[in-house]
């Protein structure tokens, strides 16, 4: 079982200090996992651990091949000894794959981090991060890709990855959504 105070814990220790926006953004994540809890039953929780881990790899002091979810998972694998679907949720986060290719990376990515099969907790966790600003307000996923390219600029790496990514990302949201007006919970 994942103790969400030990995953808090190690956010809030890599990201307040050193990057408080990015620890903003990861507890607006954290409260959109919350909301999806009863959309993804026992995988609530573990949702709720990747949600605010997703992001603990921009911790300068983990920066090992300067690709956030590799380093993140990495760490979390390593030094934490996390559970193994929890650093595969980290790894691959919001389509981590086609920025990993763009970085020459998706192979080791692959290798180390396989995909999970479970599309439904893949998808929560595209939605929570795609509908959360970075200082952590929800947002529309069409306005939080636009703020990335506006970020990072339409030909640097992350500008070129998400912009490939956004059907993606758009797909992703529109079915959590679809799961959660299932249940009756208002998407935002």
């Amino acid at each position: 079982m994942l103790s969400l105070g030990w995953v808090k814990g190690i956010a809030e220790k890599e990201l307040a200090a050193s990057l408080p926006r990015r620890w903003a953004h990861s507890q607006g994540v954290a409260q959109q996992a919350e909301r999806l809890a009863p959309v993804l039953g026992p995988d609530a929780a573990l949702l709720a651990a990747a949600a605010v881990l997703h992001d603990v790899g921009y911790a300068p002091r983990l920066v090992v091949t300067g690709f956030h979810p590799l380093d993140g998972a990495r760490f979390l694998r390593d030094s934490h000894h996390a559970d193994e679907r929890l650093t595969r949720l980290v790894a691959n986060h919001s389509f981590a794959l086609l920025e990993a290719e763009e970085r020459g990376l998706r192979p080791l990515l692959e290798l180390e981090f396989p995909l999970l099969e479970n599309q439904a907790l893949v998808d929560a966790l595209v939605y929570c991060d795609m509908t959360t600003t970075p200082d952590g307000a929800p947002t529309s996923s069409k306005q939080r890709v636009a703020e990335i390219v506006g970020r990072y600029g339409g030909d640097s790496v992350v500008g070129r990855f998400i912009q490939r990514a956004e059907p993606l990302i758009h797909a992703a949201v529109a079915h959590t959504e679809e799961r959660m007006a299932a249940l009756g919970i208002q998407p935002r």
